[in-house]
């Protein structure tokens, strides 16, 4: 079963670096406690170990978690884009909104090439539902 791996949180935008937490509260229609996309729409963003893999293979180099500056990353599995599918991580409930399509920072924290390799790979953006604290080893159920 797919589980969490990594939790990076960045207080600032860009050229704010996330840091690696091993657990953080999630409050439903707010975001994550710490984080600066906390109380905006696109709460929540988590991409898979999977995705990462696949997008360093089209890049030629590794893609680190975290340097995506997705808050979540879990060990397995293809993301559901299609609006409204859930993710349950642990207690926490996420309605997803689709697709975390990369942007230009990529260029910067990853290397040349990285907004292209992660292009339907950098994976999904969501509204918490449900609340409750995300821990590194939450298991993550996908539908």
């Amino acid at each position: 079963m797919p589980h969490v791996i990594g939790i990076h949180l960045s207080e600032e935008t860009w050229p704010g670096q996330p840091h690696a937490v091993e657990e953080v509260e999630a409050i439903a229609q707010q975001g994550l406690v710490g984080d600066r996309k906390f109380g905006a729409k696109r709460q929540i963003s988590i991409v898979s170990v999977d995705e990462l893999a696949e997008a360093a293979a089209r890049l030629g180099s590794e893609i680190p978690p975290g340097s995506t500056r997705r808050q979540i990353t879990i060990s397995e599995g293809r993301f559901d884009r299609t609006p409204g599918s859930t993710i349950r991580i642990g207690d926490v409930v996420v309605s997803v909104n689709g697709d975390c399509s990369p942007c230009d920072e990529m260029e910067q924290s990853i290397g040349p090439g990285a907004r292209a390799a992660l292009i339907e790979l950098g994976g999904v953006t969501g509204t918490i539902v449900e609340g409750g604290v995300i821990r590194v080893g939450d298991p993550v159920e996908m539908d």
